[in-house]
């Protein structure tokens, strides 16, 4: 499962259809005990081997994506944060990071709140070993470390990637779409998972940091394929030659998708690569 990092992808593929994988991490790759099952393992392998590159585009911040792909012995290019940086995992080392205004994410918050009353928050402070606030009511999803705020004015007192809001009462759904009519003109919004929904510097997204990584790697648009489980990946899918959906994919990707494989509990990459090797 590796990727080349900063130069170009040979041209021989072995007649793959297409010579870049992007793949998101939760729901996608990764099972929901946060594995990787040797049959997509040994896919991936395989299709590299053949002269693809794999990359992994994530919306997590780099320090919650480090561990993984120490894990899985990745050594190339990973899109973290939802495309805010490019993270050398051979190097262990952040290439571009993008961050929030933070004068624009208050004033996106208060017209937020404005609308759909208070929120619980939380958010991700830029660097590689940047720490993931947590403010009082905020539930995190899974295991990943956490660091509790409690004075509210340390949000702000360094730069962050992004910001998570729930709502003690809205669905994820809702909450996104009124945040986004709310503060759409000062800051993205999307929803990244269960519970994730994320306000992100204005226009940035997974294609964004992926279109960077792309061309460091020598490749295109037309070289790629994505598979992903979100809205977040919507931009990416919009950006690839060909999106593939999750069989446990939000019904809004589904929508946009080129393709539904199996779900990322039953191997729903390796389904689609193994075509490609007969």
């Amino acid at each position: 499962m590796t990727a080349t990092a900063t130069t170009a992808v040979g041209e021989n593929s072995g007649g793959l259809p297409y010579r870049l994988i992007a793949t998101d991490l939760d729901g996608t790759l990764l099972r929901s005990d946060e594995s990787v099952s040797p049959r997509t393992r040994e896919a991936l392998a395989a299709v590299t081997a053949a002269g693809a590159a794999h990359i992994v585009v994530t919306g997590r911040a780099a320090p919650w994506t480090r561990h993984v792909l120490d894990d899985l012995g990745y050594r190339g290019l990973a899109v973290c944060g939802q495309g805010a940086q490019v993270y050398h995992a051979g190097e262990h080392r952040l290439l571009t990071s993008v961050t929030l205004d933070r004068q624009l994410a208050g004033v996106a918050l208060a017209k937020i709140e404005a609308e759909v009353g208070p929120l619980y928050l939380a958010a991700s402070r830029d660097g590689l070993d940047g720490e993931v606030l947590v403010g009082p009511g905020y539930a995190v999803t899974g295991t990943l470390p956490a660091t509790p705020l409690t004075d509210a004015s340390e949000l702000w007192s360094a730069p962050l990637n992004k910001i998570y809001i729930q709502h003690p009462t809205l669905s994820d759904d809702a909450l996104a779409e009124a945040a986004h009519r709310a503060a759409g003109g000062f800051v993205s919004v999307t929803m990244a998972g269960e519970g994730i929904v994320e306000l992100l510097p204005l226009g940035l997204s997974k294609a964004t940091g992926l279109s960077l990584a792309a061309r460091r790697m020598g490749l295109k648009p037309a070289d790629t394929i994505a598979f992903g489980d979100m809205p977040n990946d919507i931009p990416m899918f919009a950006w690839a030659a060909h999106g593939v959906a999750m069989a446990n994919a939000h019904e809004e990707l589904k929508a946009v998708a080129d393709e539904v494989t199996a779900s990322h509990e039953e191997d729903g990459i390796a389904v689609v690569l193994e075509r490609w090797l007969g």
